[in-house]
């Protein structure tokens, strides 16, 4: 699931990222100062560890030191909490060599900004709460309110003791005046922490109210029996659907409940409309796209708890910050529709190293395509044909097979006769496509397309039913006999008696990245038509 969701997950962080750019580009913002002598390599780094710092600790705790509780045991703990003390106390030394930072100056205009290298050394050792909680959670596998717990013992220990600490190494004679200062951030911050919690508690409390209605009026199930109702068969009313109830049921939710909830109720729906429109989506894109718009509930008035925390930390309204988050977030929207019907984006039904960077890089200036759309904003201003060539540009990239599927259909189907012979000639990790005919659920026949993943196995026998699925010959037909409970055909609802009428192979046709040149052709005069147009509106010697 990380390797599948990682792309699009970096794409939307993206994404964001430069909806803010623009925003202050249009307000004619311009960056600080700085006093480093490689500004672009300062902000590229701290931007960098911004994004990634959280996992790249992660990754750091569970693998470079995860390994002491394999072999220490229980005492791995107690050797872990020894270290840590021992580190705090390497850093507080090297932070005493230097002078800390003029905190004084920060109560007016900030005129530049600071040093990378002075203000990091300073505070590495908050870092250590951070990896005290990641042990808790990875390697210990606490509950998160646990790991929480020891986390804030940390960081309270930690700032009593840093002050004192500090004069220590710095040879003050008078230590007592350093822990009263100590004792006195403490209450500080809790009293700040119990201040800004106080909107989040609120909204928290309503959420629970809305989740509760939700979940014991049984209001989620009609509105899964909605959606199917009122899409009459269509898969795109019946995603648009699907996104805003999941927005709707992910409303207050934690990450995994969200999950839950959005995957049990829709994710089926999904998967049989799906196959019934002749489109086999892989079930890791299914329930991407109902846990995508589960999470974006996190920002979505009149909810929104994500709004409510962020608010609280920069002291702007909950609700105002909640429409401006949710109209950013809603332009990443656009993700799990195109990686529902272009399966690379989450690194499926690749053919080979070309293939992955050919995805990357087309689905990167599709999303640069697209914010600069929505946002009426490139490098300057849209106009009104702008605007349309860079939504043509955005389609075209991130799904270049349609227009090639207009004169050349992608698949051809062959007779189940070759099923086996077309199942051993699948590379393991690639997928078989199945046709069927089979009865729903008020007794009518349908026809419909899944797909099935398959891995190693010594013939076709056995990979299909590494699938979870035993076929049956009769004469010239096939039929499914056994369906394991669970597998990925049980999940695609296969039933036993369900006839094989076909097997889709892919068509030889020509690659679908030669409509990628006329698109990035066109992308290329949009850029440099709004160059021209910025560099004339610049003053007579200015620097564009």
């Amino acid at each position: 699931v990380v390797k599948h969701a990682f792309f699009p997950a970096l794409l939307t962080y993206g994404s964001l990222f430069y909806i803010v750019d623009i925003e202050a580009m249009k307000m004619g913002l311009k960056g600080l100062p700085s006093r480093s002598r490689h500004p672009a390599l300062q902000g590229a780094v701290r931007s960098l560890m911004g994004i990634c710092a959280f996992v790249i600790l992660a990754g750091l705790v569970y693998y470079g030191i995860g390994w002491t509780k394999t072999f220490f045991g229980s005492a791995a703990t107690w050797m872990i909490v020894a270290a840590l003390i021992i580190v705090y106390v390497v850093l507080v030394a090297y932070r005493a060599k230097h002078p800390d930072l003029p905190l004084e100056s920060l109560k007016g205009d900030i005129r530049e900004i600071p040093h990378f290298g002075e203000t990091a050394r300073t505070g590495l050792h908050f870092l250590l709460p951070v990896v005290l909680l990641i042990w808790c959670l990875m390697v210990e596998e606490l509950s998160p309110g646990l790991s929480a717990f020891w986390g804030s013992a940390a960081l309270m220990a930690l700032v009593v003791t840093q002050r004192p600490l500090t004069a220590f190494f710095r040879a003050e004679r008078q230590l007592a005046p350093r822990w009263r200062e100590g004792f006195v951030d403490l209450i500080e911050g809790l009293s700040a922490a119990a201040r800004n919690m106080t909107t989040v508690g609120i909204a928290t409390a309503t959420a629970g109210i809305i989740v509760g209605t939700v979940l014991l009026t049984g209001v989620g199930l009609v509105m899964t029996e909605l959606v199917e109702f009122i899409s009459a068969g269509s898969f795109m009313i019946m995603l648009l659907f699907t996104a805003v109830i999941c927005l709707i049921l992910g409303m207050g939710l934690p990450t995994t409940a969200s999950y839950v909830v959005v995957a049990t109720l829709m994710a089926p729906v999904m998967v049989n409309l799906a196959a019934q429109n002749d489109l086999a989506v892989p079930l890791v894109a299914v329930h991407l796209f109902v846990f995508y718009f589960g999470l974006m509930a996190d920002v979505t008035p009149p909810v929104g708890l994500a709004a409510y925390a962020a608010a609280a930390i920069s002291g702007a309204d909950p609700v105002k910050t909640g429409f401006q988050g949710f109209k950013y977030e809603i332009r990443t929207g656009l993700l799990p529709f195109i990686f529902i019907f272009n399966n690379g984006l989450l690194m499926i039904d690749l053919q080979g190293p070309l293939d992955f960077i050919l995805v990357i890089v087309t689905s990167a200036l599709a999303m640069v395509a697209f914010v600069a759309a929505t946002q009426n904003w490139f490098l300057v201003r849209n106009r009104w044909y702008e605007a349309i060539a860079l939504l043509l540009i955005c389609f075209t990239l991130f799904r270049p097979g349609y227009w090639l599927d207009l004169v050349d259909e992608p698949f051809v189907e062959k007779p189940v006769s070759q099923l086996n012979q077309t199942v051993d000639a699948t590379p393991a990790g690639q997928a078989v496509r199945l046709r069927l005919k089979t009865v729903n659920i008020n007794g009518d026949e349908i026809e419909k397309l899944v797909r099935l993943d398959l891995a190693e196995g010594k013939n076709a026998t056995e990979r299909l039913e590494s699938a979870g699925l035993s076929v049956s010959e009769l004469g010239d037909s096939m039929t499914v006999g056994i369906v394991r409970l669970g597998s990925q055909a049980a999940k695609f609802g296969l039933q036993p008696g369900d006839e094989i009428t076909g097997v889709m192979v892919p068509n030889d046709r020509p690659s679908r990245y030669w409509f990628v040149l006329p698109a990035l052709c066109l992308f290329g005069l949009v850029f440099w038509l709004q160059r021209r147009r910025k560099q004339a509106a610049l003053p007579v010697g200015a620097v564009p």
